[in-house]
């Protein structure tokens, strides 16, 4: 806590310009080592990219259909649930590439190297993780009570939610040995990372078209 005052105060801050960035000795990046651009220009990549803006898409398409159900005060909450997940895949889908929690990794990597704190980082990044997971855990719970007037139709997309929340949190860590055990290959060259995140995206795609084909079928036989 005694640093923070010198995170605005200090010439730390000074290295930022439009110009040159965020920079250390020996970088090339905008921020350190970070430049916007492609982060995964892989096949497996750009498959996750799309599938999590085919998620937010199905998933704005079952707010649509939760507005209209009855009782409205069910339909509200659902349409609120699918809205909140719609909106952070979209986020996520955009940050897959950009990856900027590699930015704020290297904001904090200077900050500590030019302010003399570069050997107690380790508190830094535990108070960062423990923050990460609060956030998370925080959402979960959230989308837990939002689904709990529908939870039998919305139950997948919470464990997707909980799931991706989860990868979300293990890759915000930056911890190597996290990075090691979630970064080997699987099977038929998939790793672990891979089917972590395109289970969870999977899962809420799933119940979203799933959520939209049961309320089709209730639309038809009630116009019997």
């Amino acid at each position: 806590m005694r640093h923070l005052p010198l995170l605005f105060s200090s010439p730390a801050l000074c290295a930022f310009s439009v110009e040159r960035g965020w920079r250390l000795p020996g970088s090339e990046g905008w921020i350190g080592q970070w430049s916007p651009g492609i982060g995964d220009p892989s096949f497996a990549g750009w498959l996750t990219v799309v599938a999590y803006f085919v998620a937010a898409f199905v998933c704005w398409r079952a707010r649509r259909i939760a507005r209209d159900e009855r009782p409205r005060a069910t339909g509200l909450a659902s349409a609120r649930f699918w809205s909140v997940l719609a909106v952070g895949l979209t986020m996520l889908g955009v940050n897959k590439q950009l990856d900027l929690q590699t930015a704020v990794t290297e904001i904090g990597r200077i900050l500590a190297r030019q302010q003399g704190w570069y050997d107690h980082r380790r508190w830094v990044q535990m108070a960062f993780i423990v923050l990460v997971i609060l956030i998370v855990a925080m959402a979960c719970r959230w989308l837990l009570r939002a689904a709990a007037a529908d939870l039998s139709r919305l139950w997948l997309a919470v464990v997707g939610a909980a799931v991706l929340g989860a990868f979300v949190a293990i890759r915000a860590s930056s911890f190597h040995h996290v990075d090691a055990c979630i970064w080997f290959d699987l099977l038929f060259g998939l790793r672990v990372n891979v089917v972590l995140e395109l289970g969870g995206i999977c899962c809420i795609s799933v119940a979203a078209l799933r959520f939209q084909r049961l309320r089709r079928a209730v639309t038809r036989r009630d116009g019997r």
